[in-house]
C-alpha cells in the first residue's frame, strides 16, 4: 500500500462513513482487517459487522447531527 495515496472520509447524510482511497483498516492490536479503495464504516453503532456498516443505520432510524 502506497502512504503517499490520498484518502477521503465523507460522513453519509444519516448513515455511514464511506472511505474513499486505498486505506487500510486494523484492529486494536494493528492486525489487517481489510485493504480496499472504498470502505463504509458503521457511525450509528447497530451494525453486526463493525466497524463495517451492514446497513442497520437505516432499521434502527439513525440520524445525524452533521
Amino acid at each position: 500500500m502506497s502512504e503517499n495515496t490520498e484518502v477521503t472520509i465523507t460522513p453519509l447524510v444519516d448513515g455511514p462513513l464511506e472511505v474513499k482511497g486505498l486505506s487500510r483498516v486494523t484492529d486494536c492490536s494493528g492486525n489487517i482487517i481489510e485493504e480496499s479503495q472504498r470502505a463504509y464504516l458503521c457511525r450509528c453503532g447497530a451494525s453486526n459487522k463493525k466497524p463495517f456498516c451492514d446497513g442497520s443505520h437505516k432499521r434502527v432510524g439513525f440520524t445525524a447531527s452533521d
